[in-house]
């Protein structure tokens, strides 16, 4: 009797990194060797957190900001080309999107439930001053960071995960798994089919009910990346203010309840999506218009939903 391939089933392993959920998926018909990639994929995030966390006063991005305003840091390639493609999205949103903003006073913005009013604009302003990142200064040949101003701080929060998620999805590809998902919070990226042999499909979550979908998406061989004020916000004098501060003038955004942003790359997916909601609905639309290979769907605070042109949402 010839042999019969075994059927081919979604494996999943959940598990915390980065302090997030990631969620692992590989479609494979061998249990053992479906489970043994996954370890190899969590074992490349565990290595990216090392080096981008700021919980570690070893890691490289704590020593870059040790040295702020003293000296330039050698950094890791990997750390140095990712600080330069954070440079570069900065500049596409005019700083919107900004490594820079670790240097934001937490005692004004600690998003705690309790906050009755908004800072002054001036006060808000001052939280701000050191976000710039034109003043992160890169040497190529050194091979060194170098941040202009004594107190400022960088972070790879609106980047980290979605870069984490691309290096996984990478090393799973390279070591033959075909199809799988790597789901960073939300962040994620997809690739091949289901065991089923349809497309990945995603729900696009419902402002006001995270757990109902307004929307499904195909999203085979692309990565997706939500950022919304439903999950953290304030809410003073009956408006509900975004955990997302505008990094040029320190105060919350509105307007936006969520924008998701589908893209070949779950890096950018992630990078994008923040700066949409600082720029607003017409400029965020517009930018990502611009841009190929990149989607944009937006719900505003009415629940109107807005979606750049090559979106068809079903």
């Amino acid at each position: 009797m010839p042999n019969v391939p075994e059927p081919l089933v979604e494996y999943k392993h959940i598990c915390k990194l980065m302090g997030n959920t990631f969620e692992f998926t590989v479609v494979a018909n061998d249990e053992k060797w479906a489970n043994e990639k996954i370890r190899n994929a969590v074992d490349e995030i565990k290595r990216i957190e090392q080096l981008l966390t700021t919980f570690d006063d070893n890691s490289q991005t704590n020593q870059v900001n040790r040295m702020a305003g003293i000296a330039p840091v050698p950094v890791d390639r990997e750390v140095f080309e990712l600080i330069k493609r954070s440079l570069k999205i900065s500049g596409v949103t005019d700083g919107a999107f900004d490594i820079t903003y670790g240097s934001i006073d937490k005692r004004l913005w600690n998003f705690d439930r309790n906050m009755t009013s908004l800072p002054d604009a001036e006060t808000a302003r001052q939280t701000v001053r050191l976000i710039n990142y034109r003043n992160v200064l890169l040497d190529e040949q050194a091979g060194t960071v170098m941040l202009k101003e004594k107190g400022m701080r960088i972070g790879f929060g609106g980047i980290g995960k979605g870069y984490a998620a691309d290096m996984a999805k990478n090393l799973l590809v390279k070591e033959g798994v075909h199809s799988g998902i790597v789901n960073a919070s939300g962040d994620l990226v997809a690739w091949g089919k289901q065991a089923n042999g349809k497309p990945w499909t995603i729900g696009i979550a419902h402002p006001d009910n995270a757990r109902s979908a307004f929307s499904t998406l195909n999203i085979s061989d692309l990565a997706i990346a939500t950022s919304g004020n439903y999950e953290k916000y304030v809410l003073i004098d009956g408006k509900k203010y975004s955990h997302t501060i505008n990094p040029k003038t320190g105060l919350p955004v509105t307007g936006i309840k969520s924008v998701t942003i589908i893209s070949p790359y779950a890096e950018i997916a992630d990078a994008m999506a923040t700066p949409v909601m600082v720029m607003g609905v017409k400029a965020g639309i517009g930018l990502i218009n611009q841009i190929e290979h990149l989607g944009c769907i937006i719900v505003d605070d009415n629940n109107k939903i807005y979606t750049t042109k090559n979106i068809q949402l079903t």
